[in-house]
């Protein structure tokens, strides 16, 4: 049985402006998510937190505006995520899904949504055919995606001399997808792909797949996988001397939290491409440990700020349309320039593609951190014109 969770957080009394009173808005917010398994660190019931934040940051009470937010767990599948969002909208009144990591369920929740002329703001998952073939009018895509990943530690890898690429590959949707961005990355740089291989979701033994890889002749495995997989990837790869035998581990999807389960010792080094780190600003900064007082003392990861902007910016559109009207605060969230703590200012293409900044980082030393969960260098910034994919090459319909 799928639990979903509760939570009203702004009652609005009788407000008076100018002797008036402000019409109420009454929103409900699903944040639908893998609270029990391989995605669950990252995004879970932190996700919760982050959408909690963002209501009461914006002060949704005193603007007329009351929020529910109810959470659910869609296990990784995309039948129970599309049987949850229906329940949402159809019975239970939600008017925006949030998060929905694994791509092969936002891909569902996303025709779900279109067809029931809601609103859906992803941050958890990857795959960029959410604004590319599967692109939706009522779709965001906030965080990040496999294009950006794979232009981001992809294209580092290959300068650096890593020409030959093994992928390690998670065999949905996702994984299918990163693979791919990647893949043309390293062609276009003048690398290669020597082989790839396949590994259920999720999975715990990755051995005989690595064991392929080490006798690939690769320059570096790429990990096209995510979160408990790519933990597991890394450990098992440093058990077999991978990385001390030469060959680099390209990790194209890595999380903050992969990095606090691994420990520096073993992920040291490390390349990855982020859009948010707590520690990268003072807004992020302030953010971020008010973020951790109310999640057990942990920082949080990109999917879990990415919760907080999108909600903002939709509460923002609530506000100045005066309803909730999906075609409406769409269209109003496209015009309004974004704006917050997190992410800074950016804009969300016609695609519904959120742009922004990336960053690539180099994981820390043990001896080059300074105390818990500093953990990342940063070693560039990808300017938001460049950090995602061109607009006219996603052959997204909703482009002219």
């Amino acid at each position: 049985m799928t639990r979903i969770r509760n939570f009203t957080l702004a009652a609005v009394a009788a407000t008076l402006l100018s002797g008036t009173a402000l019409a109420e808005t009454a929103v409900k917010i699903g944040v639908l998510n893998d609270r029990s398994g391989v995605y669950a660190d990252l995004s879970g019931e932190g996700s919760v937190v982050a959408a909690q934040m963002a209501v009461e940051d914006f002060k949704a009470a005193e603007k007329g505006i009351t929020v529910e937010i109810v959470s659910a767990d869609h296990q990784n599948k995309p039948d129970v995520a599309s049987t949850i969002a229906r329940q949402w909208y159809d019975q239970d009144g939600v008017d925006v899904i949030v998060d929905v990591p694994t791509s092969s369920a936002a891909l569902a929740v996303n025709d779900i949504t279109r067809e029931k002329n809601k609103v859906f703001i992803n941050s958890g998952a990857g795959t960029a055919d959410l604004t590319g073939p599967q692109c939706s009018p009522n779709t965001v895509h906030w965080t990040y995606d496999t294009w950006a990943l794979a232009h981001g530690t992809g294209s580092a890898m290959v300068e650096a001399g890593h020409k030959k690429w093994f992928f390690l590959t998670a065999d949905y949707a996702f994984g299918q997808a990163l693979e791919r961005d990647t893949t043309a990355v390293v062609e276009a740089a003048g690398g290669e792909v020597v082989g790839t291989v396949r590994h259920p979701f999720p999975g715990s033994d990755f051995s005989s797949f690595l064991l392929q890889a080490q006798s690939s002749g690769a320059d570096v495995i790429g990990l096209a996988n995510a979160g408990g997989d790519t933990i597991n990837s890394i450990k098992q790869a440093s058990e077999f001397g991978i990385t001390q035998g030469g060959q680099a581990i390209a990790g194209l999807l890595v999380f903050l939290t992969d990095i606090h389960a691994l420990g520096l010792e073993t992920a040291q080094g490390l390349v990855l491409t982020e859009s948010f780190y707590w520690d990268l600003n003072d807004g992020t900064r302030e953010w971020s440990k008010r973020f951790a007082e109310r999640h057990d003392g942990d920082m949080p990861t990109m999917v879990q700020a990415g919760v907080y902007a999108g909600v903002l910016h939709y509460l923002k559109a609530v506000e100045a349309t005066g309803g909730k009207d999906a075609t409406a605060v769409l269209a109003k969230m496209k015009e309004m320039p974004t704006d917050d703590p997190l992410f800074g200012k950016g804009t969300i293409r016609e695609d519904g593609r959120k742009v922004h900044d990336m960053y690539l980082f180099r994981v820390k030393t043990p001896d080059q951190s300074q105390g818990p969960w500093d953990y990342y260098e940063q070693v560039a910034t990808i300017p938001a014109d460049q950090a995602f994919r061109p607009l006219n090459e996603g052959n997204c319909p909703l482009v002219k």
